[in-house]
């Protein structure tokens, strides 16, 4: 039983269950607007700047076995486009629900004791009330993880930079270079050198002509 250890309720992340009495039914909403804690989101891909703003909406629900806690995230996330490499900025909405247990009662609502756990590792998986408060902060990283995309884009058509010279083609849609047929590049270059032995020749032959005439 994977239980909280120290929580303060100083945390903006920390949050306080007591006025829902431990009442199955009891509900309580909330509004909070924390800062960013850090790396928050996919690194070095996407996620909200530490620091920045993020409105939490939230909304708990005493049942038997616990507190539902179902809420929504809203903040600013920065990245960098995936084809263009420019920055960009999404507008993030991530949604969660998570279920805070008692440390006293098992998974039907009963109290439990000393009696063995049949299915460890779903226990540790659980997470758990501690004296009535609850982070959020491993759900909150969890929902903006999945809400946030893999590969973000400034713009769904983007079409990325150009693979010869690195050139934006957003910015430049007639954007192109001149096609070169390898098959030919060979016989291309080999008539460039005859070009150029022919003119050796011929300046090397200019001078004998010119003696022979001031004779």
């Amino acid at each position: 039983m994977a239980l909280n250890a120290r929580l303060d309720h100083r945390n903006p992340l920390v949050f306080d269950t007591h006025e829902l009495g431990r009442r199955p039914g009891a509900l309580q909403r909330l509004t909070r607007t924390i800062d960013a804690p850090k790396d928050l989101g996919l690194k070095d891909v996407i996620g909200v700047p530490e620091g920045a703003p993020v409105k939490l909406e939230l909304r708990l629900e005493s049942v038997m076995e616990g507190v539902l806690v179902t809420g929504t995230a809203h903040a600013l996330a920065e990245g960098e486009c995936v084809r263009c490499l420019e920055p960009l900025q999404i507008d993030l909405e991530a949604d969660f629900q998570e279920m805070f247990s008692y440390p006293d009662a098992d998974d039907r609502g009963r109290a439990h004791h000393a009696e063995p756990v049949d299915d460890a590792e779903e226990d540790e998986d659980r997470l758990f009330l501690e004296d009535g408060l609850f982070d959020l902060e491993p759900v909150l990283r969890d929902a903006v993880v999945l809400a946030l995309p893999m590969q973000p884009v400034c713009q769904e058509d983007c079409p990325g930079l150009c693979a010869e010279c690195g050139a934006r083609l957003a910015d430049d849609p007639d954007h192109h270079h001149d096609a070169v047929d390898i098959r030919w590049a060979a016989l291309q270059g080999l008539a460039g050198s005859l070009e150029d032995g022919e003119k050796d020749e011929m300046s090397g032959a200019e001078p004998g002509v010119d003696e022979k005439q001031e004779k």
